[in-house]
């Protein structure tokens, strides 16, 4: 009767627990949607209403701390902080998505490629990607956004050319262990192609990995445009950037002027954070394996 007592309190343990981290699970995804949805409601409203004038300079209000009329403070020549973060926002929210898109797409196609012809095929390409993956992510980029002018498209370029090796790997084992499955060997049978059963068959079973990895690859994305821009290889100087606005802003902390490095930073941490909150909850939606497993 005791051992009966002590697995009911158990069980019951175990049941609030799991109640527990489902709240905690569910407070996390409404806070990571909500600054989400707040991060691209600013991106999209505020630049059309508010203009920005980049080469706009006034030193009579050079770093001013936060104030009503300039919450986020001013800059070292005088321009409105919290402007300038929202655009620069803009433009790194821009190289994310873009650059995560492009590489989820070269991603698949070659991921899936190699897994579906197989033999020689597959090995080349991943010996390729073994020697890409080689060189680090930062480097090649730095490589790739040298040959170009500074601008939006070369850090994209490089972003997308850099970040796509991961997806590969993910869209070859999704297929190869698709490749098992009793409705692949039906459609082989019944006299399909090896390009018809990799279209309708294999491609459509992996786009939900596949569009994980884009949305996992966005913060990435974001801070690696980030790196580039202020190591002084991406934007412009002039241009609002969340990774040039960090660069410019080192000789105002070390004089003791906080604002200008501390909001450009939470401007590229909290929607990082937050969208790849929403990408967890996304994993965790479609692996309900895994969600079991987290919730023991």
């Amino acid at each position: 009767m005791a051992d009966l007592t002590t697995k009911t309190d158990v069980f019951r343990q175990w049941r609030s627990h799991g109640r527990t981290r489902r709240s905690t699970r569910a407070v996390r995804v409404t806070a990571s949607a909500l600054i989400t949805a707040a991060t691209v409601l600013a991106v999209l409203i505020v630049p059309p209403i508010v203009q920005l004038d980049e080469q706009a300079i006034d030193l009579a209000l050079k770093l001013q701390p936060p104030s009503l009329a300039h919450p986020f403070g001013t800059d070292d020549v005088g321009r409105d902080l919290l402007l300038r973060c929202v655009y620069g926002l803009r433009v790194s929210l821009l190289v994310g998505l873009v650059a995560a898109l492009v590489a989820t797409v070269i991603g698949t196609a070659v991921g899936a490629a190699a897994a579906a012809f197989g033999g020689w095929t597959d090995r080349i390409v991943m010996r390729l990607v073994d020697t890409f993956s080689s060189v680090p992510h930062l480097l090649l980029g730095i490589f790739i956004v040298a040959m170009f002018r500074p601008g939006v498209w070369p850090v994209i370029v490089s972003v997308a050319l850099t970040h796509w090796l991961s997806t590969a790997r993910i869209v070859r084992s999704e297929v190869l262990s698709l490749r098992s499955r009793p409705f692949v060997d039906a459609a082989i049978s019944g006299g399909a192609s090896r390009w018809r059963v990799t279209t309708r068959h294999l491609l459509p079973a992996v786009l939900p990995q596949a569009g994980l990895a884009a949305v996992l690859m966005v913060p990435h994305a974001m801070w690696h445009e980030s790196a580039l821009s202020f190591l002084g290889l991406g934007l412009p100087t002039h241009q609002a950037s969340l990774g040039t606005l960090v660069q410019t802003a080192r000789g105002s902390l070390l004089a003791g002027d906080w604002w200008p490095t501390l909001f450009p930073g939470l401007f590229l941490i909290v929607p990082t954070l937050a969208i790849a909150g929403l990408a967890g909850a996304w994993r965790e939606r479609i692996n309900p394996r895994r969600r079991s497993e987290l919730m023991l």
